[in-house]
């Protein structure tokens, strides 16, 4: 069931992206009375699951969910329909038009991915506001426990001032700032240090498994989760969410401050207090000999940490006018953090390349239940990737059309049909190449 809700998000998603996108092709094209033969989404193959002409355009549904696209007559696009380019230009026809109207044409869908985009981080920000816990406000640093923090050089009680010499403003964005990233500033001991982000980061990132979660937390209290059936303490009186504050009379703050004080009672009975709801209780348990009480450590929400008292979080609400510039600002920092990746990808070194992920990366990116603030963010977020990809100067891809239209309107010399055709066949077998390699990289993850 959790997979049928992410797929269809993910379907949902990607159809409303791909009509919208060739709509912006579909409308302008129009506007400048150029004949549009097919309205496609998915792609027709052979035949397709759905359509109907009206007019002078075939509206239809394909059956391989690879995008989609509008026929234009006279334009050498995904169909390769070079028949038509051996006949005498019409009026009516792409190739006939001014190279303004034809760039116009060309850069409509990637204008309506962006004001998409845009207008559904307004609307994002206006209904839902943001909640977020500042990284200033994890005053007493990172819990480190992961290898992968470890290797970086990070302590447990480091405070995470700036990544590349800018301040981190989202506690929830320090995973997206260090893989990003090349320096990053520390405060430990009231000493400010600066440090290298190894190269191959983001190779080890994608080597722990997208299961693997965050590789940095805040400090966290001792909550209780569970009692392992071979615990020593199984009969105590612990409860789920119950929080050890005190060891042996020894004030606990954090849970990683207990193993040091359960090291000292190796094989011996110790007290601890722990906090249950208002209460306030004193429990009597054993140490192992290797320093464990046998009882598994639970999580909280920051919300639930807020309530305690741990950390503050920030909460702001726009209204619709406030929300515009905020939803300006989400959607510039989503492409330039988008780009700042894609660079790292084509740079083998980095190891990046790895993480690169086709449709099956991208469905499970969608949440297991259904959340109408997720879907749309998602939606919002690929979006803006798709129009900036679509930009792109590859011939298969409106950038690659929008470069030769610009050659054009400066030289004043208009490519040749053949290279045309020769330049959409390059563009298409170095998508097809991306795409197997992408899809390829879910494939060998779903093994591992």
């Amino acid at each position: 069931m959790e997979i049928l809700i992410k797929a269809s998000q993910f379907i949902l998603s990607l159809s409303l992206l791909i009509v919208l996108h060739e709509l912006g092709h579909f409308i302008p094209a129009k506007l400048f009375k150029t004949r549009v033969e097919k309205f496609y989404l998915f792609f027709d193959y052979k035949f397709s699951l759905f359509k109907k002409k009206i007019g002078e355009t075939v509206y239809g549904i394909g059956w391989i969910p690879l995008g989609g696209y509008v026929k234009i007559s006279g334009m050498i696009d995904e169909s390769m329909d070079t028949e038509q380019m051996k006949q005498p230009a019409q009026p009516w026809e792409f190739r006939s038009k001014p190279a303004w109207q034809r760039l116009i044409i060309m850069l409509g869908g990637v204008f309506v991915n962006f004001v998409l985009g845009i207008f559904i981080y307004i609307c994002l920000m206006w209904a839902y506001g943001e909640n977020y816990l500042p990284n200033e406000n994890v005053k007493d640093g990172v819990w480190v426990q992961d290898s992968l923090a470890i290797n970086l050089g990070l302590q447990t009680g480091d405070k995470i001032l700036a990544v590349d010499g800018e301040k981190v403003k989202k506690f929830q964005d320090l995973s997206l700032e260090f893989i990003n990233g090349n320096k990053y500033t520390i405060e430990r001991n009231g000493e400010v240090v600066e440090k290298e982000i190894p190269q191959n980061f983001i190779s080890q990132l994608v080597d722990r498994g997208k299961d693997a979660g965050p590789f940095l937390y805040p400090r966290y209290p001792f909550v209780i989760a569970g009692i392992s059936e071979n615990s020593p303490n199984k009969d105590a009186d612990l409860q789920a969410k119950d929080i050890v504050t005190a060891i042996n009379g020894t004030p606990l703050t954090y849970f990683d401050e207990a193993q040091g004080e359960l090291n000292k009672y190796k094989n011996q009975a110790i007290s601890i207090t722990v906090k249950r709801g208002s209460e306030t209780k004193e429990i009597e348990l054993k140490v192992t000999e290797d320093g464990k009480l046998g009882v598994a450590l639970g999580t909280l929400s920051f919300g639930d940490l807020e309530k305690l008292g741990y950390y503050k979080l920030e909460t702001i609400e726009y209204s619709f006018l406030e929300a515009i510039p905020a939803g300006f600002t989400k959607s510039w920092k989503t492409l330039t953090d988008y780009v700042k990746q894609l660079k790292k990808i084509f740079n083998p070194s980095t190891g990046a390349y790895k993480g690169l992920g086709g449709f099956i990366s991208i469905g499970s990116i969608f949440p297991d239940e259904w959340s109408a603030q997720s879907f749309w963010n998602i939606t919002a977020f690929l979006s803006i990737m798709l129009g900036f990809m679509n930009l792109l100067p590859i011939p298969a891809l409106d950038g690659g059309h929008v470069v030769f239209t610009l050659w054009e309107m400066i030289t004043g010399k208009k490519p040749g049909d053949k290279f045309l055709e020769y330049a959409q066949i390059t563009g298409f077998i170095l998508l097809i190449a991306l795409l197997l390699f992408a899809n390829g990289n879910d494939v060998m993850r779903l093994f591992k």
